[in-house]
Formats: structure tokens, sequence, C-alpha cells
């Protein structure tokens, strides 16, 4: 057993993995947070998805246990998307990565203790 498929044999590893491997799984949760919540709309709020790639993502979603589908038999067929308890807990910790880029992606400016100092020199 390779270490790859160890890992994946843990159902959070192999979300981490299938979620954050994918850049649309993210936009699609985001969507879902912001209660966007049927297909039409989450197709027409995330720029630049298809339709087959969101519909991959969302049952992907749905197969991990974070997003649930509720279909109501109506005519036209409706479908809504929202978060379970596991995929609130989820977003959050998604949130919280999201927090650690932006913290670790701004650039600091030196503190006067730790500024290089400054020398003169003249150039040839």
């Amino acid at each position: 057993m390779t270490p790859r498929s160890a890992a994946s044999s843990n159902p959070i590893t192999a979300l981490l993995e299938d979620v954050l491997g994918c850049k649309w799984s993210w936009s699609v949760l985001r969507a879902v947070h912001a209660g966007i919540n049927r297909p039409g709309q989450l197709e027409r709020a995330i720029a630049g998805i298809s339709t087959k790639v969101l519909n991959e993502r969302l049952r992907k979603l749905v197969a991990h246990a974070v997003l649930a589908k509720t279909e109501f038999p109506e005519i036209p067929p409706r479908v809504e998307y929202a978060f379970t308890d596991l995929g609130r807990k989820f977003f959050a910790v998604l949130q919280q990565i999201e927090a650690l880029e932006r913290e670790r992606g701004e650039p600091r400016s030196p503190t006067p203790a730790t500024k290089p100092a400054v020398r003169n020199r003249k150039r040839n």
C-alpha cells in the first residue's frame, strides 16, 4: 500500500485531497455558504465553471457528505444544495486555511529592529 492510498483510506483526508485538489470546489462551497443553493444559480454565480464540472463537483461534495441534495417533486423539477453538519465544520476549516494564506501572503514591512542597513556605495 502506497502512502497516498493509505492517506486516502481516511474519509477526511480523502475529502481534503478532493476538495483542495480542485479549484472549483472552494468556489462552489463559497457560493453555497453565501446562500446560492440551486444549480442554475451556482453556475451563474461562479464565473468560468461549466455545467459538467459544476455537476461533477456537486456530486462529489454530496458523496463526501459535505453538501446535502434535496429534490423537490415539482414540475419543473427543483433541486437545492445545503451544508450538512460536517459541511459546516469543513467550511470553517477551509476558512481558517484561507485566513492563513492571506496572512502568509501579505507582505510585511520590516520593523525598525529588523530593517536592513542602507549603505552608500559609489557605482562606476
